[in-house]
């Protein structure tokens, strides 16, 4: 696929765009380090295409060829594309969205194939396609036209550059769908020659989403055809045109009306194609900008950068401009009339698109440093799910809950931006959270009762991982009614955060699955991959207890056994004859750095006094497990977690527990970084003969010796200097003792 003119026209790109080391780098523009395109190869599943950050739109190419590389809809691999469609998720497993699909034609090319069911396509080439953020270009080959793609919050705007053809076309086709999406009702209504209305019902891994459209076309069109029937209409708008002939179509999106849709546009994107381009490139700048790293490598640039952009397409604007959006699942929530679902947001931007059990780990705990305006809504927004339905969203998206996943992680989200100080109703966040853990579905009924998970015959039981989830949930929970005084649920949540325990077994040193009367399973196979964990294996889940190391310590044996058994984690590699699902990628050892449960696990060293391997592990995972390259991912990105852990431990630390206030230390990747904060305060890490220097001998914050491997939030958020003094030698990084954040502490 031609990857070396890839890389040598990102090369010149970089370097066109980059300022000399005589120049001063406050002028640098940080959005022309993004590659895109990083994760669009390999088990990645990212898209390229146009998005501002967090918004509604992402107008992004389909190669229309479904299966699991496909999921985003673009696979870098592949040479065709079947037109831009104007919703995708990013870095995913789940094959859905991929609304309202738009294609320019002319009389060059009719070819047909039956692997994209037989719709028009034409044919590209890497080298004469380019991407930034807010930006999609791409020459269809086959048509001689070129494509352009930009966006606002809510607005797609497409811009296509025509040779002269008596009959060219654009198609807008609602009947497009791919993987597991599956439209149930669609309908366009010419409003005049240049606009269209309509709507794409559908079903997919989200049930009963609901898209309502306008889209406006700088030119009118001469005629138009519509066919198809109610579950496939699409119309084809005919033009006679002259060469380098440009027509801009913008498509508003809504959740509640075409009305609305059309608002959108007309507030959002009533400026020309560059004008909005520049304007959306401003607004992903500004978000770069808060974050401004010292480095010689435009490697280390381009994949930090690209990080940062890949943490800012999750979670999605879902609101439109007056705040209405349809109901969560449609169904009628509490404060709802009972004849209306369409709720509306009052005072903030609702959000979706919330992965959580891959995203509350660190893309979260980033969010409440980076997105520090944002965090309000998008805790409202989590609120609002719980009003609509009576519980707090799983894995949500297009107001549908997918409950895809496991735990009820929203809650650790709430209580972390809760104890951080974030302004939101605190007695209706506590409701939600209590009562999120209280239901009798998802076998929470049975984990009360039993104070575990037993194995049944379900097909994905993950009877180990529910357990130690719902335990880490719960302990946030108790921190949550401590702090409200409620001390009845404190005790009863805090017993419940200790249900990982019920699943030890003392014999094997192990978390096992056990049957309904209390008896382990066997036989057991800890590197097996069962129905008994999610996604994993027992090596994977043994270290989810981030609410109680110590006590899994001494579960463990102590430090020495622990000690030995982390070793073996990152030792014990897998046979060549072990089936590995397609999950596991970024091994290293057992660990998996492609999958969300190992993610802290390196961190644990620093709990055993051996920070030495932490910081040499960390090192190894951002050198070998990110690239900037298509192929750049070792798993899914997921939602922005994947990407987060990144930026943490680029920096130099990362939130082992993420709900307990504080950042476990790690060692930077650069010699300095300045993160931009609100109140125009600011906190610099400085890592002097950063990367060359892999373990930590100090660190200082404030000029003052630290005793201790982490940061708190409040530290970092006040601003100020934390400095590390690096080494080669990893003895001297372990001599410090330095202790670990304790155990059932919120750090203020």
């Amino acid at each position: 696929m031609k990857l070396g003119q890839f890389y040598i026209g990102l090369f010149i790109l970089v370097f066109a765009c980059s300022p000399t080391p005589e120049k001063d780098n406050s002028t640098e523009r940080l959005i022309d380090f993004v590659n895109p395109f990083i994760g669009t190869d390999g088990p990645g599943n990212t898209y390229p295409g146009a998005t501002t950050p967090f918004g509604m739109v992402q107008l992004s190419p389909d190669i229309g060829i479904p299966g699991w590389d496909r999921i985003a809809g673009y696979y870098y691999q592949d040479s065709i594309i079947t037109g831009f469609s104007h919703t995708h998720l990013t870095g995913t497993g789940a094959g859905d969205l991929y609304d309202i699909l738009v294609i320019p034609t002319n009389s060059r090319f009719s070819g047909r194939i039956q692997a994209n069911n037989f719709k028009p396509y034409s044919s590209f080439d890497h080298a004469r396609e380019g991407a930034s953020p807010g930006y999609y270009w791409v020459d269809l080959l086959d048509y001689g036209i070129k494509a352009e793609m930009t966006s606002t919050a809510r607005v797609g705007v497409h811009r296509y550059t025509f040779p002269k053809d008596v009959q060219s076309q654009i198609h807008v086709d609602l009947g497009y769908s791919l993987n597991w999406d599956s439209p149930t009702d669609t309908f366009i209504e010419v409003v005049n020659d240049s606009t269209l209305q309509g709507h794409r019902m559908s079903n997919g891994w989200a049930r009963n989403q609901k898209l309502y459209f306008e889209m406006q076309f700088s030119k009118p069109f001469a005629s138009y055809e519509i066919i198809g029937d109610q579950t496939s209409s699409k119309i084809s708008l005919d033009y006679e045109l002259e060469d380098g002939a440009q027509i801009v179509v913008k498509t508003g999106l809504s959740s509640v009306s075409s009305e609305a849709a059309g608002k959108a546009i007309q507030i959002e994107a009533d400026k020309d194609f560059d004008s909005i381009r520049s304007q959306t490139e401003a607004s992903w700048e500004k978000e770069f900008q808060k974050i401004k790293i010292s480095t010689a490598s435009e490697d280390e640039k381009a994949i930090f950068y690209t990080m940062m952009y890949q943490s800012m397409l999750a979670p999605t604007l879902y609101s439109d401009i007056n705040g209405e959006y349809k109901a969560a699942n449609d169904t009628q929530g509490k404060h709802l009339p009972q004849t209306d679902t369409v709720a509306k947001a009052s005072g903030f931007n609702r959000y979706d698109t919330f992965s959580l059990w891959d995203t509350f780990r660190a893309a979260h705990p980033l969010y409440t440093l980076l997105q520090q305006e944002r965090v309000p809504d998008m805790v409202k927004s989590l609120l609002a799910h719980y009003q609509e339905t009576g519980v707090l969203p799983v894995w949500s998206m297009q107001g549908s809950e997918t409950h895809m996943m496991i735990g009820y992680h929203a809650v650790p989200v709430i209580v972390d931006a809760y104890f951080k100080g974030f302004e939101f109703d605190s007695e209706l966040a506590y409701q939600a959270c209590r009562e999120s853990a209280m239901v009798n579905d998802r076998q929470i009924d049975i984990y009360k009762e039993l104070g575990y998970i037993p194995v049944d015959d379900q097909h994905e039981n993950w009877s180990v991982s529910k357990t130690m989830e719902y335990a880490f949930d719960d302990w946030c929970i108790a921190m949550f009614a401590k702090d409200l005084g409620k001390m009845e649920d404190y005790r009863r949540f805090l017993i419940r955060s200790q249900n990982w325990k019920n699943l030890y077994n003392e014999k094997r040193s192990w978390l096992q699955p056990k049957d309904t009367n209390g008896k382990f399973i066997e036989p057991f196979v800890p590197k097996e991959y069962t129905p008994y964990f999610c996604e994993s294996n027992a090596w994977h889940y043994y270290w989810f207890v981030p609410q109680d190391i110590d006590g899994l310590i001494s579960k463990t044996g102590g430090n020495e056994r622990f000690t030995q058994k982390l070793d073996s984690m990152f030792s014990y590699a897998p046979e060549p004859d072990d089936k590995l699902p397609l999950f596991s990628t970024g091994m290293i050892g057992q660990y998996a750095h492609g999958n969300e449960p190992s993610h802290h696990v390196a961190y644990l060293y620093n709990y055993i006094d051996q920070p030495a391997k932490a910081q040499k592990l960390v090192r190894e995972i951002l050198a070998n497990q990110y690239k900037n390259e298509p192929n750049g991912h070792c798993g899914n990105e997921d939602c922005g977690q994947m990407s987060s852990w990144y930026i943490f431990s680029a920096l130099g630390f990362y939130p082992v527990n993420p709900a307990q206030g504080a950042y476990d230390l790690g060692v930077p990747l650069f010699e300095e970084v300045t993160l931009a904060l609100p109140n125009d305060k600011s906190f610099t890490i400085k890592a002097k003969g950063a990367p060359e220097l892999k373990y930590v001998e100090h660190i200082s914050l404030n000029g003052a010796v630290l005793d201790r491997n982490y940061i708190t939030h409040k530290e970092i958020t006040s601003g100020g200097t934390l400095e590390f003094k690096l080494t080669n030698d990893p003895k001297l990084a372990n001599e410090k003792n330095r202790t670990s954040p304790e155990t059932n502490k919120i750090y203020r």
